[in-house]
């Protein structure tokens, strides 16, 4: 019969003593009631042919473990229904389209089906699709969540969930080590002679985005850069348009940014300004979408092996729902390279030399 999707189950142990399971199960169910799992399973599925007593305490039992049927694994013998759900902010972002392939690819190997939803950056959806999808799936991964860290924590004591670009305790994660690629971008305009560099940040709610920040904080003092942070932006090509109004206004000579739609939308606003990149202003994107290299200028920015971070989810995910999962590993860290292309080079002379810029710092 099929596993639950609700909070953790109180299971007695040889000892005596009680154990936490991670999703409770029709057998814990019928266990804790004194009754046969087959009598669980017609509780829910047909209660009129179970005494209307015993099918109440059964029912109350259920809510109070959390235990919920799944709909479709119900229906099957294993109990499992060979799907998994991918969760990511925006289905329309090259990043996380790279994800889903890598995911997609690791899950059908392993005979399993990838159930994708956009959350559309909005933690509230997230939630809602985490509490839906958990009932129909055998796991869930969440690419780089927006969600608290405590309700991140509560949703995986109930369902085997794995994180992509985020990392809350012991919950199983691939993280894209950004940080440390932050930290190569800023030795690189560093060397180039750049001494003011600002950073566009991403959503409010990113992990990802922080850790990036502090990254960038550390190297700044290391490398006797003005580090200055500018947003949060929203990390599209039309989130670039604002970020390149602050630009001009913090008189920064080059900028890193959250991700390459924004870093590409950045350039596109300081070339209708009348800004030459990277003459005037050095720019650096992260990530290193399709696209990265075909813009004009070509743009320097961190690569990272996105569709390993989305095969490396599903395996952790598997991993977790394996027999043996006490074994299985909890983090895996991809690295990140910089490519240097053509939107970096020597900051200008005199930034004043340039009315522009000059007009946007008074």
């Amino acid at each position: 019969m099929a596993d639950s999707n609700g909070p953790p189950a109180q299971v007695a142990g040889k000892s005596g003593r009680r154990r936490a399971s991670t999703r409770p199960t029709i057998m814990d169910v019928a266990r804790e009631c004194g009754v046969a799992p087959s009598t669980v399973s017609r509780a829910f599925s047909h209660p009129g042919r179970v005494n209307p007593e015993t099918a109440e305490r059964i029912r109350q039992t259920a809510q109070r473990m959390g235990y919920r049927p799944n709909p479709i694994a119900k229906a099957l013998p294993s109990g499992r229904t060979l799907m998994l759900a991918l969760l990511v902010p925006d289905v329309t972002n090259p990043f996380f389209s790279e994800m889903i392939r890598g995911a997609e690819r690791q899950a059908g190997a392993a005979g399993y089906t990838l159930v994708l939803a956009d959350t559309d950056e909005s933690p509230e959806m997230e939630a809602i699709h985490i509490d839906r999808l958990s009932r129909m799936v055998d796991g869930v991964i969440v690419g780089t969540s927006r969600l608290p860290n405590e309700q991140i924590a509560g949703f995986a004591t109930r369902y085997p969930l794995v994180l992509v670009n985020r990392e809350v305790g012991d919950v199983p994660s691939v993280a894209i080590d950004t940080p440390h690629g932050m930290t190569q971008a800023a030795e690189h305009l560093a060397s180039l002679g750049h001494r003011s560099v600002a950073y566009l940040a991403g959503p409010r709610a990113s992990w990802a985005d922080r850790a990036r920040w502090r990254a960038l904080q550390a190297a700044g003092q290391r490398l006797g850069l003005a580090m200055t942070q500018l947003g949060p932006f929203a990390p599209t090509v039309a989130g670039g348009t604002a970020a390149a109004e602050a630009v001009v206004v913090s008189g920064a000579t080059a900028v890193i940014a959250y991700n390459d739609l924004l870093a590409i939308g950045t350039s596109q606003r300081l070339f209708a300004r009348g800004l030459h990149v990277p003459g005037d202003i050095s720019v650096v994107g992260c990530d290193d979408v399709f696209g990265a290299e075909i813009c004009h200028p070509a743009l320097t920015t961190l690569s990272a092996r996105i569709q390993d971070a989305g095969r490396a989810a599903v395996s952790l995910l598997l991993e977790s729902l394996a027999p043996a999962r006490r074994h299985a590993r909890r983090r895996v860290v991809l690295p990140t390279t910089l490519v240097v292309r053509e939107s970096t080079g020597s900051p200008p002379p005199e930034p004043s030399s340039h009315p522009t810029r000059a007009a946007g710092r008074r």
